[in-house]
């Protein structure tokens, strides 16, 4: 059973455990990070959802992240969700953006690295694959119908900020 602290839509601790899987009641929200990860060189790195995701199976996202569990700040949560659906270790995270849902708040981030773009790692149940794009074919990617709709909502500011979003 994975728990997560309950929040109110400000990003202020409501002091009310949320369990996953249970409804979440009306007024509360839980906190989600997603990373955009861009190597030194300008590549951005696309991991292949699993199969099995009863949402989006098998499509590239350009993002690791999840959840937040019970006692974890954003910080915390981004680099967590990092290793474990990618393996890359970083302290440095840009913020660009906060995106709400109907329970869920959603922190953004950008993750430059310089790690070995061959020492990428997946999560069974999460990933499958992974590619590295350069910048002209990630640009692509976000115009196209390739990427997951609600993941380029939560990214639009930083596209619109560095050009990409024709």
């Amino acid at each position: 059973m994975e728990i997560w602290d309950g929040y109110f839509i400000d990003g202020t601790l409501a002091n009310q455990d949320l369990v996953r899987g249970k409804q979440i009641p009306k007024g509360l929200y839980h906190l989600a990070t997603d990373v955009l990860v861009r190597h030194v060189d300008g590549d951005y790195l696309l991991m292949q959802r699993d199969f099995c995701k009863s949402n989006y199976g098998g499509y590239y996202e350009a993002t690791a992240g999840g959840s937040a569990l019970k006692g974890e700040d954003m910080m915390a949560c981004v680099k967590r969700e990092l290793l474990e659906e990618t393996g890359i270790v970083s302290d440095s995270f840009e913020f660009i953006g906060q995106h709400s849902t109907r329970d869920t708040i959603f922190i953004s981030f950008l993750c430059v690295t310089d790690c070995d773009k061959t020492e990428i790692t997946l999560q069974k149940g999460e990933t499958i694959s992974y590619k590295w794009v350069s910048e002209k074919d990630f640009i692509e990617f976000v115009n196209s119908n390739d990427m997951i709709d609600v993941q380029k909502q939560r990214f639009n500011d930083y596209f619109m900020r560095m050009g990409y979003v024709r």
